[in-house]
């Protein structure tokens, strides 16, 4: 079966301002590299716009009417020092975590046997009640709760290579035993949270800081020795990454050393423990990744994983 791809023009309308990191400028150069003729193979979907009832299973009513409320017009606001939103921030939110919607649907249905959503604003910082760290919503949750509302899965598992620590995944997954978080991130870079003592209500969040100036060697020891063997434990019924390319040696926004081909491991690492528990489930979503060669390179190559060529 096909690797599906998702993702929607809608998410380049998210304006962020000049000078912005996170910008439309990363997407279009995602999509860039995935309309090439290697890449015809992909089953392609546009995300729908996530619902109310969607957005719900993860965040109260009182914080989507904040972020509503908060989108403007015209122009640019802020919602924090890092976090804007323009008149078509709503729009590519809801899109964000509908792509990670459909790719559950289309994965479940039987229809492809994994998936990759590429969209903007990225998710994994978004708390239950607070949108920081440029991100609204938090996708990956949205569509890990929607697996467990439509398809009665018991057990989903997130690993997030993100530079930075995925606070707002943890604050949702921490109080939840069947849902499993892990990361791994530069140790004392935003958002400042992520410490190994940080276990959850039933050993569910693994966290691995790496020190700044870590090489893919101890990004990889850490996989294999910390999160591999927890993950298993877990046994997870669908797998989910939170693909942030920011650790590439390249990135302006941190101090990892990873290069490409750490990328394309920890993709097979993560397709061969969902070939174990869960009939190849897997769903990757874009995090960050703020050099525009190196996201490209990267998406590039772990694309060409999830398709196995």
């Amino acid at each position: 079966m096909p690797t599906l791809y998702v993702s929607h023009h809608a998410c380049i309308d998210h304006d962020t301002g000049d000078f912005h990191p996170e910008s439309g400028d990363r997407l279009r150069a995602v999509q860039r590299i995935l309309e090439a003729e290697d890449f015809m193979l992909l089953h392609r979907q546009e995300a729908p716009a996530a619902t109310d009832e969607q957005l719900l299973r993860v965040h109260p009513q009182a914080h989507l009417d904040r972020v509503f409320r908060t989108i403007p017009a015209e122009g640019l606001r802020h919602i924090d020092g890092d976090t804007l939103v323009s008149p078509g921030s709503g729009e590519a939110a809801r899109r964000s975590a509908g792509a990670v919607v459909v790719a559950v649907d289309a994965i479940m249905r039987g229809e492809v046997t994994n998936a990759f959503c590429a969209v903007r604003p990225p998710g994994h910082h978004a708390e239950a009640e607070r949108a920081m760290g440029f991100c609204l919503f938090n996708n990956v949750a949205v569509g890990a709760l929607h697996a467990r509302a439509e398809y009665g899965l018991e057990r989903v598992a997130v690993f997030d290579w993100d530079v930075h620590h995925g606070n707002g995944t943890q604050d949702i997954f921490q109080t939840d035993p069947g849902l499993f978080y892990a990361s791994t991130h530069e140790a004392g870079n935003f958002p400042n949270s992520g410490f190994p003592s940080e276990r959850g209500v039933a050993g569910n969040i693994v966290n691995c800081p790496l020190p700044p100036g870590s090489t893919g060697d101890a990004f990889r020891a850490a996989v294999e020795q910390t999160i591999e063997p927890a993950m298993r434990a877990f046994r997870p019924q669908l797998v989910m990454i939170s693909a942030g390319f920011d650790g590439h040696a390249r990135d302006p926004l941190a101090h990892l050393r990873l290069q490409v081909a750490d990328f394309v491991w920890a993709t097979q690492r993560m397709m061969a423990i969902a070939d174990e528990f869960c009939d190849s489930r897997v769903i990757s979503v874009l995090e960050g990744g703020y050099d525009l060669r190196a996201l490209a390179g990267s998406v590039n190559a772990h694309v060409r994983a999830l398709m196995g060529v």
